[in-house]
């Protein structure tokens, strides 16, 4: 996949799929934008504000794949238009933990490090959890944009319900979206990843590239071609030939006589029209156009 955005601003190189030419690749982070708005409409949910209500969210990017280690275990999701897989890191997922189920009317305690504390049945529920929320907000969006691009049969698909499904970890370079999150308390970064197979991102971009189409038709529709194509056009008011003597003779506040007759209209340096020079409120206007033969 090409690196829409890196996290080393050094290295802010696109590498591009072939695959990927004449698709809207460039148009991904406005997904990312409209993913962001989304994500945080959802996090004041009812339902969810109770696991996110001590986060704030900073930014989703689609970004390059975590290596190994990086991220949490990968868990799988996946609906009619394609499948997704989620990692959160064990120490983001235990600090969501101890917000959740810390003593009610305290504040939290520190986070508890990931190295002491054993996986718990809690804590594996909690991943499939969030992680089934935050994927039925992305197929969401990518239903909402296929609808409003007029494919209402895979705007169908990406909107049927999101259901767990078993997820190996992403290969390197899979399309991955990236959300990073911060704690309010502690100031601590929080970042879960969301990968996206091949089905799924081209519905992705599917609903992207209509985008660009409807934007041309907007501006386009019913309006004959002649109407909106523009052109360049030159007026020669007037030339006169001197000899080569008598233009390096020329000094300051010489002057060149001429005779002002009709004018040339050019385009792209070949002759149009010819045309008579006139004076309205003291600017010079051709009028009086003729076919130049």
């Amino acid at each position: 996949m090409p690196t829409v955005t890196s996290t080393n601003s050094a290295q802010q190189h696109q590498v591009l799929d072939p695959c990927l030419l004449g698709r809207p690749v460039h148009l991904l982070p406005q997904f990312a934008a409209q993913l962001t708005d989304d994500l945080a409409a959802a996090m004041r949910v009812a339902g969810a504000r109770r696991y996110w209500e001590a986060f704030e969210l900073l930014a989703v990017d689609f970004v390059r794949t975590p290596e190994p280690g990086q991220a949490g275990r990968w868990l799988g999701f996946a609906g009619s238009a394609g499948a997704m897989a989620f990692s959160i890191g064990r120490a983001g997922l235990l600090s969501i933990l101890n917000y959740r189920y810390g003593r009610r009317g305290q504040a939290p305690g520190p986070a508890p490090d990931p190295a002491t504390v054993k996986v718990t049945a809690t804590e594996e529920r909690l991943a499939v959890v969030l992680g089934q929320q935050v994927c039925v907000v992305l197929a969401q969006r990518v239903a909402a944009n296929l609808a409003r691009a007029g494919q209402g049969a895979a705007a169908i698909a990406a909107a049927a319900p999101i259901q767990p499904r078993p997820a190996l970890a992403p290969v390197a370079g899979s399309w991955t979206v990236g959300v990073t999150l911060r704690d309010i308390h502690s100031g601590e970064p929080l970042t879960y990843w969301i990968t996206l197979d091949q089905a799924l991102m081209a519905a992705v971009l599917q609903g992207l590239a209509p985008e660009r189409l409807r934007e041309r038709a907007t501006r386009q529709s019913g309006v004959p071609l002649g109407s909106t194509l523009q052109v360049r056009l030159d007026g020669r008011l007037v030339s006169k030939e001197i000899t080569l003597e008598t233009l390096f003779a020329l000094k300051l506040g010489d002057i060149i006589p001429v005779s002002l007759g009709r004018a040339q209209v050019l385009l792209d340096e070949s002759p149009l029209f010819s045309a008579a020079v006139s004076e309205h409120n003291g600017t010079l206007c051709l009028t009086s156009f003729e076919d130049t033969e």
